[in-house]
């Protein structure tokens, strides 16, 4: 299956690419490197990555949406917020990271399913949509084919998190072993939620 990791300008790195080093350790998924219209793509972090057109890619495979600043411009995009819904709706499973939520949010797909986002952009993902049912208190959340996580690193949880939904526990805990990572397996418990503390 493939994965279709959708990028933009000023897309934050460790959102895009924490994921990518779980996911791409399944033999069973072949990563594709996409954006809207193809080209070159700059991260926050100045990375450049060549993309290709997302209209050139299996739309039916698994949608990855980064978050990070790139994502506040986007959400009053109207043509991309339209394109992405009709990415969405195409894909078998839809991830996000961070702020990604926001983008997905927008397009009403996650009206009345439960999702997360960064906590330092919570408020204003729930701005973007209070349709949605936003939980402050979650590492990542998943609700049908919707995947969304907390902030930055929480992508890589998500992932294992994908991974053990999709082949088992003990497989995303091998990944977990291989990349030297720790992995806070309980979705629920987020370290970086104001409502722990």
């Amino acid at each position: 299956m493939d994965i279709n990791l959708l990028l933009f300008p000023d897309f934050e790195t460790l959102d895009a690419f924490g994921p990518v080093e779980v996911l791409g350790r399944i033999p069973e998924y072949a990563l594709h490197y996409c954006s809207m219209d193809g080209g070159p793509v700059e991260s926050r972090q100045s990375g450049t990555i060549i993309t290709e057109s997302i209209e050139n890619v299996d739309k039916s495979g698994i949608l990855l949406i980064p978050g990070g600043q790139g994502t506040r411009p986007l959400v009053e995009d109207e043509l991309f917020i339209s394109r992405l819904k009709r990415l969405a709706e195409q894909s078998s499973y839809c991830l996000t990271v961070c702020t990604g939520s926001a983008l997905l949010a927008k397009t009403t797909l996650l009206d009345s399913r439960k999702a997360t986002s960064n906590k330092r952009a919570f408020e204003w993902a729930r701005e973007v949509n209070p349709n949605v049912q936003w939980e402050a208190r979650a590492r990542w959340v998943s609700d049908d084919k919707f995947y969304t996580s907390s902030g930055v690193s929480a992508g890589i949880d998500l992932a294992l998190g994908f991974v053990a939904d999709q082949f088992g526990i003990a497989r995303a805990e091998a990944i977990a072993s291989a990349v030297e990572y720790i992995w806070n397996s309980d979705q629920h418990h987020d370290p970086f939620s104001n409502t722990n503390q």
